[in-house]
């Protein structure tokens, strides 16, 4: 068979000839971004674009989140794949005609992608579905940014019948190639926690702080005690990040106050340093607060766990991408990701992998590109084809061969 021939029957040349829709879909859902767990608009976009298909629709009770299933010919496994629904709370600034029209909102972490490319495959495997052994889960999931939309969904069932034998997500990032797939075995992005803690002393007045005892200084101290327990006390190799991003406190300029309140994360790798870190912040805030006579309140609010992807998962990406794109459109993550990410909840539950698909804006450097979470985010569209053919091949691969050998 020729190149051109082979190009033809391929799931790329499907996912290209789908690109209208696609992209048509990508941009009606980023003109209406919807936050957390309520994504209803979203979801009624996604009901219209799989309308006519053979396929069965089931709703969360907890959330807006949603499965559509497809039962292929022939009995066998079934796979999952995921697209995220929601945005996130900022404003909007990128240099595009379909702005976010809502403010205060925008889809500034590619789940508007992530969706239509869903949709997008969707459309092709249900045209597949006569050559198809097994079934095929497709997950469309709301609040994932930091609303633990997939444990909603896990927790109403949507995930227990069918079983699930693996599962498989794909995200966008400006910050690499167009069309470059990357993941990692183990552990491919951090948990990530929440903490607050509140310094108290007593108040007075500024010009006479040996009267008073001020929790200012005490509360800078454990900003710089902090940093110094990550540094001397957590492993280099396996590593975590403590970032304290607000610290707000007194009222006038001739008054100490009695109360500073810092907020903060901390993500890890691996459950152990996550449970080492932990206990560090309470022990380092209380002591060095309890040293110069104040008191230190700490709660921790635990957030995602890691994302552990299985071995074997990442192994059959690579061959699904290679098989697909070509030999170079895959490489291994070099390290993990310090962001987090709610896919997390079903890895823990079944094996498969999350991977990241470069959608580097056409004429920037990759390595400079605004990243996600940026107010001025963009990605090329046209990688979302190569997203769509990535979930088939990963799909119709593991409904085939299965997970490779470990």
């Amino acid at each position: 068979m020729s190149d051109t021939a082979t190009r033809h029957n391929s799931l790329l040349a499907a996912a290209e000839a789908l690109q209208p829709e696609t992209i048509a879909l990508r941009r009606a859902i980023h003109e209406e971004p919807e936050l957390g767990l309520d994504t209803p608009k979203t979801l009624a976009k996604v009901k219209a674009a799989l309308a006519g298909l053979p396929l069965t629709l089931k709703e969360g009770s907890s959330c807006t989140g949603m499965i559509a299933v497809l039962d292929g010919a022939k009995p066998g496994r079934t796979v999952l794949l995921r697209g995220d629904m929601d945005a996130l709370p900022m404003p909007e600034d990128a240099p595009i005609d379909f702005r976010s029209k809502v403010q205060g909102a925008m889809h500034a972490c590619g789940h508007d992608a992530h969706t239509s490319m869903l949709v997008s495959a969707a459309k092709i495997l249900c045209a597949r579905r006569n050559d198809i052994a097994g079934r095929i889960v497709f997950m469309f999931q709301p609040g994932e940014e930091g609303h633990h939309g997939a444990k909603f969904m896990l927790d109403d069932g949507l995930l227990d019948d069918p079983k699930i034998d693996a599962a498989f997500a794909l995200h966008i990032t400006p910050n690499l190639p167009v069309g470059v797939v990357t993941a990692k075995a183990g552990a491919m992005m951090a948990s990530a926690d929440e903490f607050e803690v509140i310094v108290r002393g007593r108040g007075g007045h500024s010009s006479m702080p040996h009267l008073a005892v001020d929790p200012m200084p005490v509360a800078c101290e454990i900003v710089t005690a902090l940093q110094a327990f990550v540094t001397r006390r957590i492993d280099a190799f396996d590593p975590c990040v403590v970032t304290v991003s607000t610290i707000n406190g007194g009222t006038a300029q001739n008054v100490i106050g009695e109360t500073v309140r810092m907020t903060g994360t901390l993500r890890a790798i691996s459950e152990q340093t996550r449970t080492k870190v932990h206990e560090g912040i309470r022990r380092v805030a209380e002591n060095v607060a309890r040293a110069h006579e104040c008191k230190a309140e700490v709660e921790i609010k635990p957030g995602f766990p890691v994302t552990i992807n299985d071995a074997r998962g990442v192994a059959l990406v690579e061959a699904a991408v290679k098989g697909e794109l070509g030999e170079k459109a895959f490489m291994r993550a070099p390290a993990p990701v310090m962001g987090a990410e709610d896919f997390s909840y079903v890895l823990q539950r079944v094996p498969g992998a999350m991977s990241f698909i470069g959608v580097c804006p056409e004429g920037a450097d990759f390595r400079l590109a605004c990243p996600c979470h940026s107010n001025k985010m963009e990605l090329n569209e046209a990688a979302m084809a190569h997203g769509v053919a990535v979930h088939c091949a990963t799909a119709e691969l593991f409904l085939r061969d299965g997970l490779p050998a470990g």
